[in-house]
């Protein structure tokens, strides 16, 4: 019998996977972890659905009692607010749009609740992810979900080969529709429940709200340029506004413009039409391979650029500070701070990944993606 530890946020596949890790005879240890504060008393707030909410919490307790589980709730505020929120926040202040999903899975979920584990004797850890493990060329890999609309794999590519050997994700062979099924065959009290969409440290009101109040300077306005350097009017910060936007800033112009680039140095919107958004190649950091590294001839593969994008063909080249994808056919701008995820030709396997961020020659965050034309064919 094997000592399992799961995550359980008070959703229905985290309640699910816990229900059949114990049917499976398992010696399964429920924790759900406290990772923001969630009511004013504690400088928070009262959103019901935030994933570390009261209310959450005692939907994964009840869970956890009715399928005979011991259940635990661990404090990782603090790993939480400099693993996660901290850099979130440094992220926007250099101009960059994060992915804290992402980051806190390789940190928190796999992270703080895996030390959790080991102190519990705890051999692997499971969550409701829709996710698979496999193996290949003796190494552990994410294989995509059966359910490819709930796909997961984009927010878990940068999870080591440490954590990929000792992770377990029980619904990943399971549609939505089914997982629902089979919560609701065992009278689980979470079947219906509606799922949370939005980050849960936000707040009611959402991302802009929060970094109004932990980044006012992100909310100094400055101009808005065109490309062609004709100023177009002004903007209220940075912090609201978003590459690839056209509306809401304002702007008239004799064809529709975009936001191709946020210049945080100068506190400037760059504007440009839709064929200014459109780049051939992308520059990674902190890149995480699962089978090995690309070589100097390059990795030929799929890549998504966003967690619900049609992965693309792309090859991927090494540099001396990660890696430059060259993408077949010229793809929208992708902000710095988000994800470049790579899959094999099916979209079946997650090969790896790395965050995107500015090319070699340096520059303002935005200019990791770089205009069609400019890359060199080869290392």
């Amino acid at each position: 019998m094997t000592r399992i530890v799961i995550g359980m946020s008070g959703g229905v596949d985290s309640s699910l996977a816990a229900s059949l890790l114990r049917e499976q005879g398992h010696d399964v240890i429920g924790v759900t972890m406290k990772l923001w504060p969630c009511a004013e008393i504690d400088g928070g707030f009262t959103r019901a659905d935030a994933c570390c909410s009261p209310g959450e919490t005692i939907d994964a307790r009840a869970v956890a009692v009715g399928a005979g589980v011991p259940h635990y709730v661990v404090d990782c505020e603090d790993e939480f607010q400099a693993s996660v929120v901290d850099r979130f926040i440094a992220g926007y202040a250099a101009g960059e749009t994060p992915n804290p999903c992402v980051r806190c899975n390789e940190s928190i979920k796999f992270g703080a609740l895996w030390d959790h584990a080991d102190r519990l004797g705890a051999e692997r850890v499971a969550t409701g992810h829709y996710a698979r493990v496999g193996t290949a060329f003796d190494r552990w890999l994410l294989r995509t979900a059966v359910d490819r609309a709930k796909d997961q794999t984009y927010f878990l590519f940068s999870l080591t080969q440490a954590q990929l050997a000792r992770a377990e994700f029980p619904v990943g062979g399971m549609t939505k529709a089914e997982v629902r099924e089979a919560a609701g065959a065992r009278a689980i009290s979470t079947a219906q429940k509606a799922e949370s969409m939005d980050l849960c440290f936000t707040g009611r009101d959402g991302v802009e709200g929060f970094l109004r109040r932990k980044l006012p300077q992100a909310f100094v306005p400055g101009p808005i340029m065109h490309i062609d350097g004709t100023v177009l009017g002004e903007h209220q910060g940075l912090g609201a506004v978003t590459v690839g936007q056209r509306k809401g800033l304002g702007v008239a112009w004799t064809e529709p413009l975009f936001v191709v680039k946020r210049d945080v140095a100068a506190n400037t919107v760059v504007m440009g039409p839709r064929a200014a958004l459109m780049v051939d190649t992308l520059h990674l950091r902190e890149c995480t391979w699962h089978v090995a590294a690309p070589t100097a001839a390059g990795l030929t593969c799929r890549v998504r650029l966003r967690h619900h994008g049609t992965p693309v063909p792309a090859t991927i080249f090494p540099t001396e500070t990660g890696a430059r994808v060259h993408l077949h056919q010229p793809q929208q701008r992708t902000g710095a701070g988000q994800a470049c995820v790579a899959y094999d030709d099916a979209g079946e396997w997650c090969l790896g990944g790395g965050w995107i961020g500015p090319g070699r020659a340096g520059g303002t965050a935005d200019s990791a993606s770089v205009p069609i034309g400019a890359h060199v064919t080869g290392a």
